[in-house]
């Protein structure tokens, strides 16, 4: 980026700052771009580390789409894709304030890959700006601003699609139809695994902010904290300003398939426990996490969902990462430890009256029937096309046809706030799925709102949206 552009964007973004919100909403409240059938959906990818890498994979294999913008507050992140993607031919504008991309009315959608704390603002900002939005999980960083979104994409007649991409992989959508089906009977409870080799992070302090790296804009709505290592680049996820631990990371993936397999909404009642055990480090979110969810919908069934997070050694379920073994394919190879690449156990398992059913992380399923656990329908296919469903459906107008629709992912998030919310508060919630409220706990309530932390002005998600 030359000297010139990164000045402007500089000065740019102090303006878009000043602006109220009513104003901002003035300068965006055009009718959005009317889709011919020979014109490719222009998205404008928004977070480029980490999971953003993926974004560009994705909408740059798709013909109806065109990869038209990159945005990303580190400089250093924004020229290395460029660089990437210039390879390819594909030459898009940048940008480092996510309030430019949504002035630019040549852009069809918004897909985001920042941190969690931007999610659901980012998106509904881009829901008023007349864009449709691909969001990754989770979609929210607390239960209210989920239901905000909710509300912002209903309000403004987007397509939001929700990251978890296992909605679109075709061997887990088998698996949650024949539990539709009634291949396990009566399914009463579900289980998700989310045992992951999770190092420690050690201890970092507070540094100066790397050159090129807005950390102003990186932290957004969250609470002006020091820069350190561990704030920044994948680790704020193990801090409550910016993340929602494990639970939120990878467990949001596998708490979605487990409340989707179940055919549920919110649960009833949450409780769970856990701690920081082991490591003596930075990370505030717990590393180890047992929670329970009861499902007791009036005049609908009575089920169960139970949730672990493991961060180190653990034994493997129901056959749940035993195929991925690359330590025996080479010696050489860790067979233990992070690196191995091989002790990861992630997946789900669905318990009935007939037999129970395993999905994998890699996107298969098997299944086991009777009393004597018989091997019964499995299926090994893995890919999915999350990406094209939501370009799909940009064109088609047809919220219908989404696969992991907003209004889904906000559910399967708010459990993960909920057992957040236990945690950390150390009791049992009872929740009222109507309201979305804890009943007679305004402290919980609190603090399913971020009251812990609250929104930095001019980054705040609104009341009214």
């Amino acid at each position: 980026m030359d000297g010139t552009r990164r000045e402007f964007l500089k000065t740019g973004a102090k303006a878009v700052a000043g602006i109220t919100a009513a104003e901002r909403w003035r300068a965006w409240a055009e009718p959005p771009r009317v889709l011919g059938a020979n014109d490719r959906v222009r998205v404008a990818i928004c977070g480029l580390h980490g999971r953003g890498e993926n974004h560009i994979k994705g909408y740059a294999a798709l013909k109806n789409a065109e990869i038209a913008a990159f945005c990303d507050v580190d400089d250093n992140v924004l020229r290395q894709r460029m660089a990437e993607v210039d390879k390819l031919g594909i030459r898009p504008q940048t940008y480092t304030d996510i309030r430019e991309v949504l002035e630019d009315k040549s852009i069809d959608a918004i897909s985001i890959a920042t941190p969690n704390h931007w999610h659901s603002l980012m998106a509904i900002w881009g829901c008023q700006a007349g864009k449709d939005v691909y969001v990754e999980k989770p979609l929210s960083h607390n239960l209210w601003e989920g239901g905000q979104l909710v509300r912002a994409a209903a309000k403004y007649n987007r397509m939001v699609q929700h990251g978890t991409q296992s909605r679109s992989a075709p061997a887990v959508m088998e698996a949650v139809q024949k539990l539709r089906d009634g291949l396990l009977g009566d399914v009463y409870l579900s289980r998700g695994l989310c045992f992951k080799w999770r190092d420690t992070i050690g201890h970092t302090p507070a540094s100066p902010v790397p050159a090129g790296v807005d950390y102003d804009l990186w932290t957004g709505p969250a609470p002006a904290l020091p820069f350190t290592r561990n704030h920044f680049h994948y680790n704020w996820h193990w801090f409550w300003a910016y993340g929602n631990g494990d639970l939120g990371n990878q467990g949001v993936h596998q708490m979605d398939i487990a409340r989707w397999g179940l055919g549920l909404g919110f649960p009833t009642k949450i409780s769970a426990i856990g701690g920081h055990f082991m490591f003596d480090d930075d990370q505030q979110t717990p590393n180890t996490v047992n929670c329970a969810f009861e499902f007791d919908p009036p005049g609908g069934k009575r089920a169960m969902l139970e949730f672990e997070v493991r961060h180190w050694i653990a034994n493997h379920e129901a056959g749940i990462g035993e195929a991925q073994k690359p330590a025996a394919a080479n010696p050489a190879h860790p067979k233990l430890g992070p690196s191995a690449g091989s002790n990861n156990t992630v997946g789900n398992i669905f318990y009935g009256s007939k037999g129970y059913l395993a999905v994998s992380n890699d996107g298969g399923y098997k299944t086991w029937m009777g009393n004597d656990q018989e091997p019964g329908p499995s299926e090994e296919e893995a890919k999915e096309d999350h990406f094209a469903n939501f370009i799909a459906c940009v064109r088609s107008r047809k919220k219908e046809d989404l696969r992991a629709p907003v209004e889904e992912g906000h559910i399967s998030c708010g459990l993960i706030h909920l057992a957040n919310a236990s945690y950390r508060l150390g009791r049992t919630l009872i929740f009222d799925p109507e309201t979305q409220q804890v009943k007679n706990d305004e402290e919980a309530n609190h603090l399913l709102r971020d009251g812990d932390r609250g929104y930095r002005p001019p980054f705040v998600v609104p009341e009214q949206v």
